[in-house]
């Protein structure tokens, strides 16, 4: 089987944030590209913007490529878009690779994987981590899960995207890392959020508190990356909306109790980070949670006084 350097012909379908910066560097590498986005306007502006070709549908994307390449919000769009009428598994020929980028349920992508091989169709998933900046300049990590000889042949493919590639072992291992990545990087920016807005009612300079914190053992990727950049700015704009992050730790939730492992951490950041969507959108970018702290009332707090009433304390 020959591996996939340019100028193979690729699809990749899924244009949002992080997928043009990601396709970009494809077509930059000489890859030819076939895309296809549900949001015609965005395919149309890309190859405007970059070249490649639009695909008029799912179907004749995979009709002219031996590689897709997947970047939507979740497993389900993935699963719709491979296994839906006139989809990737109907039109894929056999020994075709879907490599999915997404951020997907890992248990899905077992289960997803199992019916593509019946059809003699490769899946890997190969989620990233880094945020858009990253995705432009091609600095990327990846976590890649799936069969050994599969990820060899595509391997210059996601060294394009991605500056480290980290195998992790059978499919779905991937996403499985992936959520526990963010479950990691969201109870990180949480709890930094709750220790400015603690400093600062108690007379610390916010900007002080975030210095003090990347010198010393708070530091975490929020603090460094995050809080002067898109919080304490009020820009809010790191390109990582709070529902995919949300999202995110409902997968990882999910995979504790796949797993049997007591995860009394993991479910409150769900909880918490469930809420601030509920509340604030989805749509937000995820940096905007202390706007929810600031307010006072979250999912923490309210169990706390339910707790304080059982026991008839006063709050």
């Amino acid at each position: 089987m020959m591996d996939f350097f340019p100028p193979s012909r690729l699809g990749f379908i899924g244009l949002g944030n992080m997928g043009r910066p990601m396709a970009a560097r494809l077509v930059s590498a000489g890859y030819e590209l076939q895309l296809f986005d549900k949001d015609a306007s965005l395919s149309e502006a890309f190859v405007a913007a970059h070249g490649a070709t639009g695909a008029s549908s799912i179907a004749t994307l995979a009709r002219g490529a031996k590689v897709v390449i997947t970047m939507l919000p979740d497993g389900k769009a993935v699963r719709e878009i491979t296994l839906g009428r006139d989809g990737l598994i109907e039109n894929l020929s056999p020994g075709s690779v879907i490599i999915d980028m997404s951020s997907s349920d890992p248990v899905g992508t077992r289960e997803l994987g199992a019916v593509l091989l019946r059809n003699k169709i490769a899946l890997v998933d190969a989620p990233v981590s880094g945020g858009v900046a990253r995705a432009r300049d091609g600095s990327l990590s990846t976590m890649v899960g799936g069969d050994d000889a599969v990820i060899s042949r595509v391997r210059p493919i996601l060294e394009t995207m991605a500056k480290h590639v980290f195998l992790t072992g059978p499919l779905g291992t991937g996403h499985a890392m992936k959520a526990l990545n963010n479950l990691v990087s969201a109870g990180g920016l949480w709890i930094a959020t709750e220790a400015l807005l603690i400093g600062e009612r108690f007379g610390l300079s916010s900007e002080r508190i975030v210095d003090i914190l990347n010198a010393s053992t708070g530091r975490n990727n929020s603090t460094e990356n995050k809080f002067k950049q898109h919080i304490l700015s009020k820009s809010f704009a790191s390109g990582f909306s709070l529902g995919l992050m949300a999202k995110d730790l409902r997968v990882a939730a999910d995979l504790a109790t796949a797993t049997g492992q007591a995860s009394p951490l993991t479910r409150l950041c769900a909880e918490l980070w469930n809420e601030a969507e509920g509340k604030l959108g989805g749509s937000q970018d995820h940096t905007a949670i202390i706007k929810l702290l600031e307010g006072g009332a979250t999912a923490g707090s309210a169990r706390q006084s339910r707790g304080k009433a059982e026991r008839g304390e006063k709050s």
